[in-house]
């Protein structure tokens, strides 16, 4: 059973600032979070009991025991539901709720935190059922603030989803300096890549994402390659369509190592491209060191973007200033916050943002610049993650 990580601590600091009397969670980032366990396939809840005097309790179906008890580095795991011999709290999860939290001391009329703007309502209507002497508040942005600054042993899996990343940036990058090689090749070329990296160096990791109730994810190791027009999209599942000459290419790589998720994306261009296109990319490249001037602990999330702004407005691209110019990254691809204008976060050591300084100029001879890496804030600035070479890739000449 593996220590329990900071994150524990931090968060029952704040419950008793906040006077809170325990935490329930339902949602699988959450109950990941605060227990290690992630059973891919949600089709019977997970649930959370965090009081705030004892570690996180973990509750299952008694179908997950042996995944949980492999998994889980919470000391204490129950189960419920009714599987075969195995012995449970009680048929179901309310049942067993009620079992668990008449043996955590909770005062008679406990103030309890639930994930209010993110629960299903029959789950929300359970959770009210099962509690009827205690006072539900909306605990999401607890654990939001929370997830926000990344535990060691979570920036150490960020580091391994960069590498995978990186891996299958370059295998995509090198299937695609073939004449023949279509969005799907390039895609596939990449996946294989990653998978495996994975498997040659992490046993230990998972690359699982989180699933529903209607389906696991088994891998997230991911890909997309658009080509020509179709990098206005921004996202679309790959096509047989042959980069042309002449084009350029986005490639979008994601990965995950232990929930942890790291993002890349690059230009490729096919041959000789177009003065606009070279000019994009300089200039893209340029807005992002100016950005990167704010990327430290202290500064407002809302600077970057605004550094951005001014960099885009200068260089004559202020038609084409995206919306966002990159987002958190942790237990999510996007995690919790936009790198935008209205975003009022100041930054702290131990976020993870990716930054995106994207140029899309339709009416410039189609100039397309695709450019983001995940970046660790440090107490001093920050640190590069995914590490591949910057600026445009030319390949086929």
């Amino acid at each position: 059973m593996a220590s329990q990580p900071p994150r524990v601590q931090r968060l029952q600091i704040q419950m008793a600032a906040l006077n809170l009397d325990a935490i329930i969670c339902i949602q699988p980032t959450s109950t990941f979070y605060l227990s290690g366990f992630n059973p891919i396939i949600y089709s019977d809840p997970v649930l959370i009991i965090f009081p705030r005097q004892s570690a996180p309790v973990l509750l299952v179906h008694a179908l997950r025991s042996t995944h949980a008890k492999s998994s889980a580095w919470t000391p204490t795991i129950h189960l419920y539901g009714t599987w075969g011999p195995t012995s449970t709290l009680a048929p179901t999860w309310p049942a067993a709720l009620t079992i668990l939290l008449n043996h955590c001391d909770l005062p008679p009329h406990p103030t309890i935190g639930i994930e209010h703007a993110t629960l299903p309502p029959t789950q929300h209507t359970l959770l009210r059922h099962t509690l009827p002497t205690a006072t539900l508040t909306n605990c999401t942005p607890l654990l939001h603030a929370s997830r926000a600054i990344k535990d060691p042993d979570e920036i150490a899996h960020t580091r391994i989803a960069a590498t995978l990343a990186e891996k299958g940036m370059e295998s995509a990058i090198a299937a695609l300096a073939h004449p023949t090689t279509s969005e799907r090749d390039a895609v596939l070329a990449a996946l294989q890549s990653m998978h495996a990296h994975w498997v040659a160096h992490y046993p230990t990791i998972e690359i699982c994402d989180f699933g529903s109730p209607e389906g696991g994810v088994n891998s997230g190791l991911t890909a997309w390659v658009l080509s020509g027009p179709r990098q206005s999209f921004g996202c679309d599942n790959p096509t047989s369509r042959v980069p042309r000459p002449g084009e350029s290419v986005s490639v979008f790589v994601w990965a995950v190592a232990n929930g942890m998720h790291a993002e890349l994306e690059r230009t490729v261009w096919i041959g000789e491209v177009g003065l606009s296109q070279r000019r994009a990319m300089g200039d893209a490249l340029e807005i992002r060191t100016e950005v990167l001037r704010f990327l430290r602990p202290g500064t407002a999330v809302r600077e970057l973007y605004r550094a951005a702004v001014r960099g885009y407005e200068v260089r004559g691209y202020g038609a084409c200033m995206p919306g966002r110019i990159g987002h958190s990254v942790g237990l999510g691809p996007h995690e919790l916050f936009f790198v935008e204008e209205k975003e009022e976060r100041m930054l702290q050591a131990g976020m993870v943002v990716a930054v995106e300084v994207n140029i899309l100029v339709p009416a410039v001879g189609g100039a397309c610049v695709q450019l983001s890496d995940t970046f660790l804030v440090t107490g001093e600035g920050w640190e590069r993650l995914t590490r591949f070479a910057e600026g445009g890739v030319r390949v086929r000449g």
